[in-house]
């Protein structure tokens, strides 16, 4: 499975990268650090899950999502946040979201909700 990562946390997004490259089965094809980057390089990179964070510049995830589920349908978007807030669960999901992983769940939750997202049509 490829899959892009979204977040505006270089940190994060190299530490995500580090657990995600010890599953032989998945392949980062690149690095989005705002929504317009994650808009454009999902329409050029075409990877099965594009992993999501809301709160980023110039285009919130919400935004991002809708976007990239109307140009590359193909494309899954799981988004990967801080938040708890179950409104911004909603939302997600109304964007287009297959799924929804909170960042303190990262370890128990993420490898299984990238997998089930790239099976769906």
């Amino acid at each position: 499975m490829t899959v892009l990562i979204a977040d505006d946390n270089g940190l994060f997004a190299t530490a995500l990268q580090g657990i995600l490259d010890l599953d032989e089965s998945i392949r980062i094809v690149g690095h989005a650090s705002d929504g317009e980057e994650a808009t454009r390089l999902a329409a050029q990179l075409s990877p099965d899950v594009v992993l999501m964070d809301l709160s980023m510049p110039r285009l919130d995830g919400f935004e991002a999502t809708r976007r990239i589920r109307s140009s590359t349908p193909e494309t899954a978007v799981v988004v990967l946040t801080g938040s708890l807030d179950d409104a911004d669960a909603a939302r997600a999901k109304e964007a287009g979201a297959a799924g929804y992983v909170t960042k303190d769940r990262i370890l128990a939750e993420l490898v299984t909700a990238i997998r089930a997202a790239a099976s769906l049509p």
